[in-house]
């Protein structure tokens, strides 16, 4: 799922530094390229001196370059194999117009080599860079160490990680959202606000499930295309026990919502999944939704549609899967531990041995029969973040929590898609979320993100909180 990163680089220079190590850096960067499949976008040995940047008119060399690929750029990286010139950067940057991730790294100094024809004082000339940074409003991304070397495994992790933030941020610019129906009403928790959204970037296309639900009707039982999604749903995972008719509307149902996604190009879909579903079509679409989400369009139900933007943003962070889960449940008398639960559309990446079955909770109401396409399925022990983004309509701004944890094999008995998770200071967290007027579902992912989300976050503006 992540694709090829693509980074503009910019290599500081003092001129009363050796020369030497600007080319040593070129030259080590285009190994750890290589190494990390990246691409660059960096002006050459004879466009500026030594294909550094260190005057105004080499700012101005590299920063023409920079527009002319500005499609591309995903982030950019400004290495200091040297003291480097803070204006140069920075008058770089700002020329460029890029708006995208900024790496900062500075070589370390060998003590053997503190000499003035080996030193580098890269220590000292990355805080002088970032000082010009923080004046002209750009935001930048710091390494793990305050100096490292680019071959270094330390480094490779920071660059992992930056790659990570660049690709949640340029996804949460392009991303198209669609909401399919009208929330179900006894849920206000899950209201959002589209403004806040739209002045994001982040468009939202709605649908009445009306429309959805007419077109499924008009997709004859016995199609030709039915009949392969039936086969796409029974390869994904068991439907023993399911009746064949109830199949036959999952599928003719999923053949809409897709075809919808694609005439719309929409990424991702919050579907209003009860009470009107099973009362006008007499079927779940949580087998869908769990497909959908498996294939990286993650869908999430009762129209939360700041909930799949959150199973977005960190599907972008991790490569994997995200899901849309309740802090459902105490864990005994653990503080610690809580019961995550939905009833259920988790992708298959959570629930390895799922099966489609029925929803036992609206089936007390709407009739068991009309509930099929259900995922049923346990969570296995593995890492956790966890998080939400949220619209605050009250301030105009879109606000987040993210934090880490992990999901345990501890004893469950219970129906649908479920796991038992072990978050430090829950009971903090769950004052903060309660405090603060978030919404009663989250987002799951198996994967340690929490730091990409926030870094990421903190580029687009959005206030976020990170759960310690």
């Amino acid at each position: 799922m992540p694709q090829k990163l693509t980074l503009a680089v910019i290599i500081g220079n003092r001129d009363f530094f050796p020369d030497q190590l600007v080319t040593e850096a070129r030259r080590d960067l285009d190994r750890l390229f290589k190494e990390e499949d990246i691409e660059a976008v960096l002006v050459g040995e004879t466009d500026t001196k030594l294909g550094g940047v260190e005057t105004y008119a080499e700012a101005e060399t590299c920063a023409a370059l920079f527009r002319e690929n500005q499609h591309r750029i995903d982030g950019v990286l400004v290495c200091l194999p040297n003291f480097g010139d803070e204006q140069g950067v920075a008058d770089t940057l700002r020329l460029s117009g890029l708006n995208v991730p900024v790496l900062v790294q500075a070589y370390p100094d060998d003590l053997d080599k503190l000499s003035p024809a080996l030193r580098r004082d890269g220590f000292c000339g990355k805080i002088s860079v970032c000082n010009n940074l923080v004046q002209r409003g750009i935001r930048f991304t710091l390494t793990s160490e305050h100096t490292v070397h680019p071959l270094s495994d330390s480094f490779r992790e920071d660059l992992r990680r930056f790659a990570a933030v660049c690709r949640l941020v340029r996804g949460l610019r392009t991303v198209r959202l669609g909401a399919v129906g009208a929330r179900p009403g006894a849920f206000n928790t899950v209201r959002y606000s589209e403004k806040i959204l739209e002045r994001a970037g982040i468009p939202v296309t709605t649908v009445d499930l009306s429309e959805i639900l007419g077109r499924a009707e008009k997709i004859g039982p016995d199609a030709k295309e039915v009949g392969e999604t039936i086969d796409r749903i029974s390869a994904y995972a068991p439907v023993d026990g399911v009746p064949r008719e109830k199949l036959v509307q999952m599928a003719r149902l999923d053949l809409v919502l897709r075809s919808w996604m694609q005439e719309n190009r929409i990424d991702a879909t919050a579907i209003q999944c009860w009470t009107s579903l099973q009362q006008n079509w007499g079927c779940n679409v949580c087998t869908s939704m769990s497909m959908m989400s498996e294939h990286f369009m993650p869908s999430a139900c009762e129209v939360d549609v700041t909930g799949v933007l959150t199973m977005y943003a960190m599907q972008l962070a991790s490569g994997s899967p995200s899901a849309l889960v309740d802090w459902n449940n105490n864990y005994g008398g653990d503080p610690e531990k809580c019961v995550l639960f939905h009833c259920g559309n988790w992708a298959k990446h959570f629930q390895p041995k799922g099966r489609v079955a029925n929803a036992p909770i609206l089936g007390s109401t709407l009739g068991v029969e009309n509930t099929y396409g259900a995922m049923e399925g346990r969570t296995p022990a593995a890492p956790l973040t966890f998080g939400r983004l949220t619209t605050d309509d009250t301030h105009g701004r879109i606000r987040a929590y993210v934090g880490e944890g992990e999901l345990t094999d501890d004893p469950l008995e219970t129906f649908g898609n479920r796991a038992v998770a072990r978050v430090h200071n829950l009971n903090q967290l769950m004052h903060y979320v309660c405090r603060h007027g978030f919404e009663h579902h989250v987002v799951m992912n198996l994967s340690k993100t929490a730091d990409v989300l926030a870094e990421g976050f903190a580029y687009l503006g959005w206030e976020t909180h990170v759960h310690r």
